[in-house]
C-alpha cells in the first residue's frame, strides 16, 4: 500500500493532521548499454541497470518494439535488464 495520505496525531483533547505526498523518482540508468560484437550463430547479450527495480522497459531494434520469441529473450531481475539475441545472423548486425 502506498504511504501517501493524511496522517493525524491525536492527544484526545486536540488533533493535528497533515498530508504526505510521495513523489515517484524517475527511472534512470545506473549502467548503460554497451556495444556488443558477436560471431554469427552465437548469442548476443545486451544489458543495462536501472535505478528502480522491476520498472517497465521496452526494447526496440530501430523503431520496431521487440517481443519475446525464439529470436529475442528479455529478462528482468530487480534493477538488471537483459536482452538475448539468439542465433545472430550477419544481417542482424
Amino acid at each position: 500500500e502506498a504511504d501517501a495520505g493524511e496522517y493525524t496525531c491525536d492527544t484526545g483533547d486536540q488533533q493535528t493532521t497533515a498530508a504526505v505526498l510521495v513523489k515517484a523518482l524517475p527511472v534512470l540508468f545506473k549502467h548503460w548499454l554497451k556495444n556488443e560484437e558477436v560471431e554469427e550463430g552465437r548469442t548476443a547479450t545486451l544489458h543495462c541497470e536501472l535505478t528502480k527495480p522491476n520498472a517497465p522497459v521496452e526494447w526496440r531494434k530501430g523503431d520496431t518494439v521487440l517481443q519475446p520469441s525464439d529470436k529475442y529473450e528479455i529478462r528482468q531481475e530487480g534493477t538488471r535488464v537483459e536482452l538475448f539475441i539468439y542465433d545472430a545472423e550477419a544481417r542482424d548486425a
